[in-house]
């Protein structure tokens, strides 16, 4: 047994098919099979089972993925570890970010840390906030960008971003004109939401519950521009992002201050019980020094 059969056993249990598991490992199905094949008879245990077109694990294959985790971390570590100490200023970084914010703030941060790191490449994952934390929990991602707060108990983090969400309408809406809008007079309108996979989903739908009615909600999106052009054709109201709401035509639609607020506080979090490889801790240096500049 060596590391190539755990981290093929890993895939193939995590994707649930042969055939995905050697797509995302570049490796051939039959070579997977095989040393999964190896594995079980090294083993004397069965692994899998087939589902129709997916594969199970077995109740040994559960077993061997709590163990099989774990020394693949591990792994992982050490890898990591020894390429610090040989000052190897190379790497992949996995970052998950939330579509609304990626576009209007990491650009500039991305693009002055390539200036410092130029052998650092990324693969950024645009998805909301809980799926981002699932990401930063599995191990699927290195760090990510979500709506605070953050399980502490899992996390670190530090807060990029305090803004609040502002009302968005059309110009013609009867409320268009005011400075501040109270949350319990939206009762009786029509929302565009944001998707249940984004944290604020679940936010303001509480925050109208707590004001004393269910929302209305005729679209629910993952993009904000969506919200804001849906909006603009006055087919109902959205709510957005302070930052967001900068970047809008006052012509198309207008802002408009809630009471009581909806705060938006994004931040970025990591695992604390695993180990981050030098290029992306120096990321988080660069992106913790890169707001404080900016306050």
């Amino acid at each position: 047994m060596d590391i190539r059969h755990l981290t093929y056993f890993l895939e193939v249990a995590r994707l649930k098919s042969f055939t995905k598991a050697s797509q995302s490992l570049y490796v051939s199905q039959p070579t997977i099979s095989k040393m999964v094949k190896n594995l079980e008879d090294e083993l004397g245990v069965q692994l899998f089972y087939r589902n129709g077109r997916q594969v199970e694990m077995t109740d040994a294959g559960q077993t061997m993925y709590t163990q099989a985790s774990e020394i693949a971390q591990s792994f992982q570590n050490l890898t990591n570890e020894l390429n610090d100490l040989m000052n190897v200023k190379k790497g992949h970084i996995r970052i998950g970010l939330p579509p609304m914010i990626g576009s209007s703030f990491f650009p500039n941060v991305m693009g002055e840390f390539r200036q410092q790191y130029p052998d650092v490449t990324f693969q950024l994952v645009e998805h909301g906030s809980i799926k981002v934390e699932e990401g930063v929990e599995d191990g699927s991602l290195d760090i990510g960008v979500i709506v605070l707060p953050a399980n502490d108990k899992i996390f670190h983090t530090y807060t990029i971003i305090k803004e609040n969400m502002k009302l968005v309408t059309h110009p013609s809406h009867p409320m268009a004109g005011r400075e501040e809008v109270h949350l319990a007079d939206l009762r009786e309108e029509s929302f565009i939401f944001f998707r249940e996979d984004f944290v604020l989903h679940s936010r303001i739908l509480n925050e109208c519950m707590n004001a004393g009615f269910r929302p209305n909600v005729i679209y629910e999106t993952s993009q904000w521009d969506f919200i804001s052009e849906m909006v603009a054709e006055n087919l109902g109201i959205g709510l957005l992002p302070e930052r967001i709401c900068r970047d809008l035509d006052p012509e198309k639609v207008k802002v408009i201050s809630l009471n009581p607020s909806i705060p938006w506080h994004l931040g970025v979090i990591w695992r604390k019980d695993r180990y981050l490889s030098f290029a992306a801790r120096e990321w988080l240096k660069h992106t913790k020094s890169y707001v404080w500049d900016a306050e």
